[in-house]
């Protein structure tokens, strides 16, 4: 725990609500001098006063205790990508583009192999999903209608729309997607 800088996380939370040290230091009762000690490491702050900054920062007060390990880089490199193939769906294989740990939109390629279809009925799902056609033509039911798809197409599908994916040819299709979690 030596390692984290409170100081400097007090100032980063600060910042990200847009206060000023003077408009903090009055919602926890206290002075813009000792803030400002404070976030710069000349002093540490009580328990008291880290109860208070958590209480007037909305912040849960493990937070400026743990250290982040967010990475900015995620890469997923072509051949450690992850493959998913649902029971019952012969033909068909999503490879997981999205890195680790997951996002807030899943990026996915979806592979169907000819005739096969990505479920036996329409479903639809929480988030909103944008379709990019890579290869081959694709038959999207959408809602009881379906519009066929081409190399190049894209698509919009809205939250809680009841969809599936049909290769409907000889040929393999793949469908890249990204859905909102």
């Amino acid at each position: 725990m030596n390692d984290i800088n409170l100081g400097l996380k007090i100032k980063k939370f600060r910042n990200n609500q847009n206060l000023s040290l003077k408009e903090l230091a009055e919602k926890i009762k206290s002075t813009s001098a000792l803030l400002s000690q404070i976030e710069k490491g000349v002093t540490n702050p009580s328990i008291n006063t880290l109860k208070s900054l958590s209480t007037a920062l909305n912040i849960p007060l493990y937070k400026f205790f743990i250290e982040e390990t967010l990475k900015k880089v995620h890469i997923v490199r072509a051949g450690d990508r992850k493959i998913i193939k649902p029971s019952k769906s012969d033909g068909v294989s999503y490879e997981i583009l999205s890195p680790e740990p997951q996002t807030d939109v899943e990026f996915m390629i979806l592979n169907l192999e000819p005739y096969s279809s990505s479920k036996e009925k329409e479903i639809g799902h929480e988030g909103q999903e944008v379709a990019f056609v890579l290869e081959g033509e694709v038959k999207l039911n959408l809602d009881n209608e379906s519009f066929v798809l081409f190399k190049g197409d894209s698509i919009k599908i809205e939250k809680f729309v009841k969809h599936s994916w049909e290769n409907f040819t000889s040929k393999h299709t793949k469908v890249i997607f990204a859905v909102t979690i």
